[in-house]
């Protein structure tokens, strides 16, 4: 007989005008500074704000930095291929999105 198992997932809901300065956005993504800064040169994020004491980024923000944490800590993936991995993951998000509006669901 198979026996049950119960998973718990914890999760937080951040709205998507909250705005996360460079510091706050490492704290929450376990990301370093140092890495966000090199995704934003790769383009992964575009953050509000000129130079990085200025930088602002969106909600939508954080779940791309945890993606790019994810990406680069457990498959040793560097800064260009994340951003061409996060694109692609969107590019597939929004197909599955217009797919299901195209069948009525």
């Amino acid at each position: 007989m198979k026996e049950s198992e119960t998973t718990y997932l914890a999760g937080q809901i951040v709205d998507a005008n909250v705005e996360f300065t460079l510091v706050e956005l490492s704290r929450v993504s376990g990301a370093s500074e140092e890495e966000i800064t090199l995704w934003v040169a790769e383009g992964v994020f575009e953050p509000k704000g000129t130079v990085p004491q200025e930088w602002r980024f969106s909600g939508a923000s954080l779940r791309r930095a945890r993606a790019a944490f994810r990406l680069a800590r457990d498959l040793q993936i560097n800064a260009s291929g994340i951003a061409l991995a996060l694109d692609l993951l969107d590019e597939i998000e929004a197909l599955k999105a217009r797919s299901k509006r195209s069948r009525g669901y």
